[in-house]
């Protein structure tokens, strides 16, 4: 068979990679404009490393970045200390890194330029979103405390998901791990996380979610502060625990979770207890309940052994022989002690009758007596203070009279 394709002519020499390297780098750094050059950008990245400053500068609007260093020497004369999310102006020179292949801008100084374009888009979505309640910790949801289905949003390839699935394996055996795979990083990742949460909703088999992704520069973590994934956390039916980046990483899903942690390993460290050690807190609780019974058992068998001595010195048909004896003279001198007691209390009862009847005024008319008494219904005992004409009232023992005086006599007849 023959073929179409020209033939290739393989050159007498050719270019080396250092070569090659050194000749693009002739190119860069002998520029004229690349010298000394302004560069305008939002900071991204920033590592602190005893060599010097490295960070990165991002066009938001262009998606384009450049990576950027501040040897150690120059470091100290900054006007501004380059921080993510700020917008800056770097004067410096185009170098090549040639060990990689790389070019970068030497930076000589930093000047601030307010604030980055995508650090106030974030605080504007950031704004928002706690205007409305959903950062309110009023809404977080409890935790399940055993799941039996855990579902994990992540992209298949990270990292993170090995971290997780080794996690949770060594935490809680046997527990069911459901992957919605879905990008974290790059323009689709948004539309990407949101399809994922809703899948794992639609499968409805999850008790609690995790969302994650390890840790990388800020344009990396941009897809989690977007206010499509925010939401979608927001108003997920399940629990969201967020896992994202490293410590010193925090997005606005993390804000939005109804728990979070600093790395994907301990997010799924939040998702389920370890198993192990609630084996072995189960088995101190164990051994505490079974020392606490043999304590109470050894006591009830001591006193067991105390009474069964007891029942041993004191002959039981005895003792109740004397308790009976006992009981029987104290009912008779019971009886005997109310028997007096009431025959004193008749006796007296019947002096207190006859004195009544003695006293009564109608006993005392029945024997032929009358009582004088003055209008007013009051008792004349003596004619004194009586006169002439006056009217009194005589009760007999049975009816009364008026009378008037005729005569009154103020001492009475021998």
């Amino acid at each position: 068979m023959f073929s179409n394709q020209p033939r290739l002519t393989v050159p007498e020499m050719a270019l080396s990679v250092a070569g090659l390297t050194r000749y693009i780098q002739s190119l860069v750094e002998e520029d004229v404009q690349l010298r000394q050059v302004w560069v305008t950008g939002e900071v991204s990245s920033v590592n602190h490393h005893p060599k010097g400053l490295f960070f990165t500068l991002q066009d938001p609007d262009d998606k384009a970045a450049i990576a950027c260093v501040v040897w150690r020497s120059q470091a100290s004369r900054l006007a501004t200390l380059p921080k993510i999310g700020e917008q800056v102006i770097v004067l410096g020179q185009v170098r090549l890194y040639a060990p990689r292949g790389e070019y970068r801008l030497v930076g000589w100084q930093v000047l601030p330029a307010g604030e980055g374009l995508l650090a106030l888009r974030e605080k504007q979505v950031r704004d928002r979103l706690r205007a409305e309640g959903l950062f309110a910790s009023e809404r977080k949801r409890p935790l399940p405390v055993h799941p039996q289905t855990v579902a994990v949003v992540t992209s298949p390839q990270a990292a993170a998901w090995g971290d997780i699935q080794r996690t949770l394996r060594h935490r809680y055996p046997g527990l069911r791990v459901l992957l919605s795979p879905a990008q974290v990083q790059g323009e689709l990742a948004p539309v990407s996380i949101v399809r994922a949460i809703q899948r794992v909703e639609r499968d409805g088999r999850a008790e609690v979610l995790i969302l994650a992704r390890g840790g990388g520069a800020s344009e990396d973590l941009a897809c989690f502060n977007d206010e499509r994934v925010v939401r979608a956390v927001a108003d997920c039916s399940i629990p969201v625990i967020a896992g994202i980046g490293h410590q010193r990483d925090e997005t606005l899903a993390d804000l939005v979770a109804d728990a979070y942690a600093h790395t994907p390993t301990a997010a799924a460290e939040k998702a389920v207890p370890d198993l192990r050690l609630l084996q072995d807190d189960h088995r101190q609780r164990t051994e505490i309940l079974v020392q606490a019974l043999r304590e109470r058992v050894y006591i009830a068998q001591d006193e067991q052994q105390r009474l069964r001595s007891r029942l041993h010195r004191v002959r039981l048909d005895q003792s109740l022989q004397h308790e009976q004896e006992s009981l029987d003279w104290m009912r008779d001198r019971l009886i005997t002690l109310v028997r007096h007691r009431l025959q004193s209390s008749n006796q007296h009862c019947q002096r207190l009758r006859d004195t009544l009847t003695t006293l009564d005024p109608e006993s005392v008319l029945k024997r032929g007596y009358a009582v004088v008494r003055d209008q007013k219904g009051g008792v004349v005992r003596s004619p004194v203070g009586l006169y002439a004409g006056q009217h009194l009232m005589v009760q007999f023992t049975e009816g009364s009279a008026e009378v008037e005086v005729v005569r009154p006599v103020e001492y009475p007849l021998s």
